[in-house]
């Protein structure tokens, strides 16, 4: 008789930064900046450059621009890594991040978040302006202190207030390109603060169990799915209005109140398909909230670039 010996199987555990390949620490390093993010980001910079310069804008400006706040992204979403370590690992959304799968330290983390800080601050100053370089430096505090420290975890409100970071590289792409502010990157702002709290709500509703795993006091984690679409559907309407404010403030052309109506009309629409689902006892996945995430996401890019090319038709 053969007797088969049933061995447990071990699952390998996470590798330390000192015994990966170079080139694997180099990604886990650019993963902990959430380039994903930091695209989105600069989609929203660019644009205001074209804006503020009534055209073309010189090319050494939207260079340095771009990559201080690249560098300036990355520092905020390195150290929101290390804040929320302990809820990235809780979440199937997070938890292949760099800290969880244990491929660098938390401290590790921390110096690189902050040495990132220093650079950005000291490039967008030095190559620029500091009024841009001050800019940076309160997006990167606001999204590290209040943002990820202070309200994350406490209040619904948390993307809410929390993305004025977020809203940020409008105000500086335009003061790196100006040395001032005014009332033209003010609206864009707003676009960018009331687009927020929607496309990062319906996220939310489709990793709502991953929230409340992790304590997460997210709008979809503590309110009903009604009340959350309706809550989306107020914001959109918002969002497309300050969207359209841009017209008058800016001066633009005829095309960019078109193409800003046009893209906030396919909002609205699915915002109200998302409640119309609900109304009829759609719940869960089913509901299909990341139709609007998805969505929200074009939205903002094509409305941007809409602002870019408006200035070129004058």
């Amino acid at each position: 008789m053969t007797v088969v010996i049933n061995r447990p199987v071990r699952t390998p555990a996470p590798v330390g930064p000192g015994r990966r390949p170079l080139g694997a620490l180099v990604r886990a390093y650019v993963a902990l900046t959430k380039p994903r993010i930091i695209e989105l980001l600069l989609i929203t910079t660019l644009p205001v450059m074209f804006l503020a310069a009534g055209g073309l804008p010189p090319l050494w400006p939207v260079i340095a621009t771009l990559a201080g706040g690249m560098l300036s992204a990355g520092s905020a979403n390195a150290l929101n890594c290390y804040i929320d370590r302990d809820i990235d690992a809780k979440m199937r959304r997070t938890r292949r991040r760099p800290l969880p799968m244990v491929q660098v330290s938390p401290r590790e983390t921390l110096v690189f978040g902050v040495a990132l800080a220093v650079a950005s601050t000291l490039f967008l100053g030095l190559a620029l302006n500091w009024l841009a370089a001050g800019m940076s430096v309160f997006a990167i505090c606001f999204y590290v202190f209040v943002y990820s420290m202070l309200l994350k975890r406490r209040t619904t409100q948390n993307v809410v207030w929390g993305g004025i970071a977020g809203c940020m590289p409008v105000m500086i792409g335009w003061s790196a390109l100006t040395g001032r502010l005014a009332w033209t990157p003010l609206v864009l702002f707003l676009v960018v603060f009331f687009w927020t709290p929607p496309h990062t709500w319906t996220l939310a509703m489709r990793y709502r169990e991953d929230y409340a795993a992790a304590n997460v006091p997210m709008l979809p984690v503590v309110a009903t799915e009604r009340r959350v679409a309706i809550e989306v559907i107020v914001y959109t309407w918002v969002t497309v209005a300050c969207s359209l404010a841009l017209w008058p403030v800016a001066h633009t052309t005829l095309f960019y109140p078109v193409v800003a109506a046009v893209l906030g009309a396919v909002s609205l629409l699915e915002a109200y398909r998302l409640l119309g689902r609900v109304r009829r006892g759609v719940t869960g996945a089913v509901l299909k909230p990341m139709r609007y995430f998805h969505l929200s996401n074009a939205y903002l890019a094509l409305l941007f670039l809409a602002v870019a090319i408006d200035p070129l038709l004058h």
